[in-house]
């Protein structure tokens, strides 16, 4: 199978280039334009022209990180801009090829939904509120253009990836081996995590699943809290927890990030997932923790 792949070098986009590849995938990857041209996202004159070369798939990961720094306005710009247009000016280009792939996968994200202390999140919840909930909508609107070309969709929310090459997890590590780390708020906000040996495999399994389609939560059936995961984090490297950081000290340390990503609750399930009968291969925190934490390059 040839995929085509954006985001190469990101976190995800390196380690599902590692799995595709092991699973007997041809990839290329698609490198932003280095030129300042209007109208221009991508150096799709990179890609080869004959169409021996067709892609079978796409996997679209490429976007700003959205946990990179407080959201200035020139920032919320840039995080919206990146996805949005990026998404748009690759299906543009997908609209003038002679032949479409099958399957276009295209990154979302949980934050979609909002912030609910006690609603559980499918598939079929409605869209929430705030900056995230915004980009995710605008950037899964652009995707429904593919329906007119007879292209399979879907939309791959994830949580919070955990993987021993980064990430959000290896934020948290510096701080709470310096004994700085605590329960963000009162740790009752839930959050929605998935290993990235699971996100890897399930790409690859929806890409093999003609009837998987639309929105797919990429998250554990089992999720934690704040609470759990700093007790679990700190067990894992031996520092004990002594202090819970009070919600307003992470508000005037994040801003808005703080309130839509480090204290709002988002409690998810991959019902899609689990009715297809994917099967997870990590649902122990500690036990992803640790494998994280000793094989961290």
């Amino acid at each position: 199978m040839k995929t085509l792949v954006t985001g190469c070098s990101g976190l995800i986009g390196n380690a599902l280039i590692e799995h595709l590849f092991q699973q007997g995938h041809s990839i290329q990857c698609l490198k932003r334009n280095k030129g300042s041209e209007e109208n221009h996202f991508w150096a799709t004159e990179e890609l080869p022209r004959n169409t021996e070369n067709v892609f079978d798939a796409i996997v679209h990961l490429a976007g700003e990180n959205v946990a990179e720094g407080r959201w200035t306005v020139a920032r919320k710009e840039r995080i919206l801009t990146s996805r949005v247009e990026g998404t748009r000016q690759l299906i543009d280009y997908i609209s003038l090829s002679a032949k479409k792939p099958k399957v276009f996968l295209c990154a979302s994200a949980i934050g979609y939904y909002g912030h609910s202390m006690d609603q559980i999140f499918n598939e079929d919840s409605p869209l929430g509120h705030g900056f995230l909930a915004d980009v995710c909508h605008q950037w899964e609107k652009q995707t429904s253009r593919l329906a007119s070309m007879d292209i399979r969709t879907v939309n791959l929310r994830f949580g919070m990836v955990l993987s021993p090459k980064g990430g959000a997890l290896h934020k948290m590590v510096s701080p709470f081996k310096a004994r700085l780390g605590g329960v963000l708020g009162d740790g009752e906000q839930f959050v929605s995590w998935i290993s990235i040996r699971d996100l890897v495999a399930i790409v690859d399994f929806i890409i093999k699943q003609p009837h998987i389609k639309g929105p797919v939560n990429v998250v554990s059936p089992i999720p934690t809290n704040n609470r759990i995961l700093t007790e679990t984090l700190g067990r894992v490297i031996n520092r004990p927890i002594l202090f819970r950081i009070p919600g307003f000290v992470v508000r005037f340390l994040f801003g808005q990030m703080a309130d839509e990503m480090l204290l709002a609750s988002t409690r998810v399930t991959p019902k899609i997932l689990l009715e297809a009968d994917y099967n997870f291969q990590d649902q122990s925190l500690e036990a992803v923790l640790r494998y994280c934490l000793e094989t961290e390059s």
